[in-house]
């Protein structure tokens, strides 16, 4: 069994209680032999987040973010990577030997897998795309919405719908999809189901906020659907596509993905990816 000197690392956010991110990584830790590392939930106002980690000591190796912190993960960050400066949000700090700290935005990296997996096209990038670039909806305005665009660039899509309630979400956005060489077509919320002719619909919005689409959708041939929610689940629109015969991925499917880059970038060893998915399922079934 590896083992190693006390290391601690943690999710923050606000509210967090809820959060599944700790059963991931310890389940990680114990399948890695990791057993001086610990990971814990911090509920983490945006102000209280720079004092915060500036009290972190040296045993801290890593954190994870989520909302509302991702954009002041990104800002307190002394590096990061290209694809979350393009994005704007960052959801990883890791701790860098001069003390600073290096962020990353592993939801990038972890969308593009799951929409991979559930059959939309492969491609390394739009340079490497050869059939047509895929058409890509994105539902939502907010920082996992900045991730889906990049993610959408990533896939080698050209274009990116983005469906709002509010037109300067959608302009919020603009200088993003800029970053990411994407053009932006925006779209108001009343007109969300005729966006859905794409193949991939990428739904970032709260829970409840995309329900009603279920009723008023017509689902296409070959479209994937990623729901970011993951409670309640089916939520009515991944009820609705997978009546439809479609691929439908989740957010515990991201939650997973992204997790896996973040242990690994925290400890510098390879995820025991068949456990940590072990224990993130059984803790959904059990909520």
């Amino acid at each position: 069994m590896q083992t190693t000197s006390s290391r601690r690392a943690a999710v923050l956010g606000k509210p967090i209680a809820h959060s599944l991110s700790p059963v991931i990584h310890r389940a990680g830790f114990a399948a890695a032999g990791l057993t001086g590392w610990s990971y814990e939930a911090i509920e983490c106002a945006e102000s209280e987040l720079p004092d915060l980690v500036a009290g972190f000591g040296p045993e801290w190796a890593g954190l994870s973010l989520t909302m509302p912190l991702k954009e002041a993960a990104l800002k307190l960050a002394t590096s990061a990577t290209p694809a979350a400066i393009a994005a704007g949000v960052a959801n990883t700090l890791v701790r860098q030997p001069d003390g600073g700290w290096h962020a990353d935005n592993t939801d990038i990296p972890g969308m593009v897998r799951v929409l991979r997996e559930a059959g939309l096209g492969v491609s390394t990038g739009r340079h490497a795309v050869k059939e047509a670039p895929p058409r890509v909806t994105v539902l939502g305005g907010g920082g996992t919405a900045r991730a889906a665009l990049a993610a959408a660039a990533e896939l080698g899509a050209e274009v990116v719908t983005v469906v709002t309630r509010r037109p300067e979400a959608r302009a919020e956005l603009e200088p993003v999809a800029g970053a990411l060489g994407l053009k932006l077509e925006g779209a108001d919320w009343a007109d969300a189901p005729a966006a859905f002719d794409a193949q991939a619909v990428i739904s970032t919005v709260p829970k409840g906020a995309a329900d009603h689409l279920a009723a008023d959708v017509t689902w296409h041939p070959g479209t994937v659907l990623f729901d970011a929610l993951y409670d309640p689940w089916p939520t009515p629109l991944a009820a609705s596509a997978t009546a439809a015969g479609l691929a439908v991925v989740s957010g515990l499917d991201l939650l997973l993905a992204q997790a896996l880059s973040q242990f690994e970038q925290f400890t510098g060893t390879q995820a025991p990816e068949d456990a940590m998915r072990t224990a993130l399922d059984e803790a959904a079934r059990n909520r």
